[in-house]
């Protein structure tokens, strides 16, 4: 069974050397590596996530990869300015199979839109349904149109979609 790949949604996101991106509820840093690598010694990718321990096997991940480039931050993103970054201060975040699991999803995308440039881009990456109990519980899949919709309230624009395999489905939004 094949998942989501990191390194393909980031390809298919168009990041460039140099920017700063917001990597929400980064989970074990895997989809961080990816992006560390694109925007390489010169850019910059913040590991945001609410669980400590998932931040510090990231932080491990990182270092075992040689990237300086990656900082991280234990922070709540359901609160207001919860990633602690300055409005308007990175040039993409990417929210990655993260959505499902808050209760809050307007103040997750709310905060991705305080902290984005103008015309800044936004990637949420999400299971498309349960599998039998491989991905979240059906109860708590967040459905392709609702995160379209909520982006739309939050001040998004969607752009394109992306192909993130087979279980799950990627957008692309503008700030």
């Amino acid at each position: 069974m094949s998942f989501t790949n990191p390194k393909r949604n980031i390809e298919q996101f168009g990041l460039d050397a140099g920017m700063q991106v917001a990597d929400f509820g980064a989970g074990a840093g895997y989809l961080a590596v990816e992006v560390a690598e694109v925007v390489g010694k010169d850019g910059k990718v913040y590991v945001i996530d609410i669980q400590q321990e998932l931040l510090t096997k990231a932080t491990h991940f990182a270092k075992e990869h040689h990237l300086g480039s990656i900082s991280f931050i234990h922070a709540d993103l359901e609160r207001e300015n919860g990633s602690g970054l300055p409005d308007e201060s990175v040039d993409a975040v990417v929210v990655s199979n993260m959505l499902f699991q808050v209760e809050d999803k307007n103040a997750v995308l709310l905060e991705a839109h305080r902290i984005l440039k103008k015309d800044g881009r936004l990637l949420v990456v999400d299971w498309k349904e349960s599998f039998g109990g491989v991905g979240p519980q059906p109860e708590h899949v967040l459905r392709e149109e609702d995160v379209r919709s909520i982006a739309k309230n939050c001040g998004f624009e969607h752009m394109q979609d992306i192909d993130a395999g087979a279980y799950h489905y990627g957008l692309i939004f503008r700030k």
